[in-house]
């Protein structure tokens, strides 16, 4: 943007455990915070007379406005409040005033969901000090805290993607095992279809590559795995997204991942037989043959933490971030159960090995001696870092996010710390190109 694995992010105790966070292909089922309980395992919840609004990009044709509708309604039900939802809001004026209209309606609260609604609901804000405003993926509760009533939230996704991307190198070690000839002068290429060169996508893209590399070059050795991205520069266009996937298909990508938020990409895949990571969702009932994970946030557990901010009068969190701590608690990041004919032997035994470690900490994401980087970072208005440094060996040595420095050592690990606490910032910053990748970008 299914039911049986779903690692909660936390990834790890929640998996051990054997709890579930993602519903099933709808995502229409959701696991509520840690001490919260959902509607449907309840007594019908006494209502408040209190009207929460949620503005949708998009409307459930898209898995990933899909993701929040479900999760909104599910909290709403929860606490009681009423859910009034607008769908098809695109990034503009009509932002602001379709949130104002929410006002208007009675709303206490506001939620937009893409991350070009921000400044129009920033605007809405101003205009409406007596009502809380929050907003997913965006950047300026950190960079301007004059809005006391303006918040964003995200989640650790990036683990979720490369606990994905793992599973996925764990097919294409039993595709190379199974055709050696799918390595072309020692190099093995997979796709992506992004939406955006944004920090967001390429944060996501680039832990999907590197769990597919942990995992394959675990057990192959002198072969290189690569990735071309192919972008839409759209988040919901399914035609686009068929087309880029065909695009990397021809190119002979053995599997293909995504941000992108159809079922363009999916399809696609099943149709030319080319094993697929999703987003958001699982695509089992469509691309049986094909789906091998997919991973998601789960946002009934923030929804669910705002609602109950604004019914008993506290402030909302200026920048909430779920992650692993938090996640655990909170259930924010979910992987879908496996899909039933593509993932290789024994992946679900592995991912929640790899899960563990994650938890752990003897493992990073963006462990910075995984990966090299030979392309300068250009700092401009839409960079996420500042001061990006490398070592002798293209490896990053330093780099701030805000200030902050995000290159951490911990455990004798050096990495890259994605949406960490310290810097007050839940969407992510790594916006970095790394050796290996090839970005096909659209004029």
């Amino acid at each position: 943007m299914k039911k049986l694995l779903t690692i909660v992010m936390a990834l790890i105790l929640v998996v051990v455990a054997g709890v579930s966070c993602g519903g099933n292909e709808s995502n229409s089922e959701s696991t509520p915070a840690s001490g919260s309980t959902s509607a449907s395992e309840t007594t019908p919840v006494t209502p408040t007379g209190v009207k929460v609004g949620l503005l949708a990009l998009h409307d459930i044709n898209s898995t990933y406005d899909k993701n929040f509708i479900d999760a909104f309604n599910a909290a709403c039900a929860a606490k009681g409040v009423e859910a009034v939802i607008k769908t098809n809001i695109e990034e503009g004026e009509n932002c602001k005033t379709e949130a104002l209209n929410l006002v208007d309606d009675g709303c206490k609260l506001v939620f937009a969901d893409s991350f070009g609604h921000e400044p129009y609901l920033r605007e809405a804000a101003e205009a409406s000090p007596d009502v809380q405003f929050c907003h997913a993926t965006g950047t300026s509760a950190q960079t301007d805290k004059s809005l006391s009533n303006f918040h964003n939230a995200f989640a650790s996704i990036y683990e979720g993607r490369y606990i994905a991307g793992y599973a996925a190198g764990l097919k294409l070690v039993e595709m190379y095992n199974a055709n050696n000839a799918i390595a072309k002068d020692g190099v093995i290429n997979v796709g992506y279809v992004g939406a955006y060169p944004y920090a967001e996508v390429k944060s996501g893209y680039t832990s999907w590559l590197l769990g597919v590399r942990k995992a394959f070059y675990e057990s192959v050795k002198n072969v290189t795995v690569n990735m071309i991205v192919e972008f839409t520069n759209s988040w919901y266009d399914e035609t686009l997204e068929k087309d880029a996937a065909n695009v990397l298909i021809q190119k002979g990508c053995a599997i293909i991942s995504q941000h992108a938020d159809s079922w363009g990409a999916p399809i696609a895949c099943e149709t030319a037989g080319v094993p697929n990571v999703s987003y958001n969702g699982s695509t089992i009932s469509k691309c049986p043959n094909t789906f091998i994970i997919s991973s998601r946030i789960n946002w009934q557990p923030y929804f669910e933490y705002i609602i109950d901010c604004v019914l008993n009068n506290k402030a909302i969190d200026a920048d909430w971030t779920g992650d692993l701590g938090e996640t655990f608690a909170t259930g924010s990041v979910c992987l879908t159960e496996l899909g039933g004919k593509a993932p290789a032997a024994g992946t679900q035994a592995k991912i929640e090995e790899v899960a563990k470690q994650l938890k752990a900490g003897t493992i990073r994401v963006f462990d910075v001696s995984t990966f090299t980087v030979s392309k300068a970072y250009t700092e401009n208005a839409f960079a996420a870092l500042t001061g990006v440094t490398l070592d002798d060996n293209k490896h990053l040595t330093s780099a701030k996010q805000n200030g902050v420095e995000v290159i951490k050592e911990v455990n004798g690990i050096k990495y890259f710390d994605e949406s960490c606490v310290s810097t007050n910032r839940s969407a992510p910053y790594f916006d970095i190109d790394i050796d290996g990748i090839t970005l096909n970008l659209k004029a």
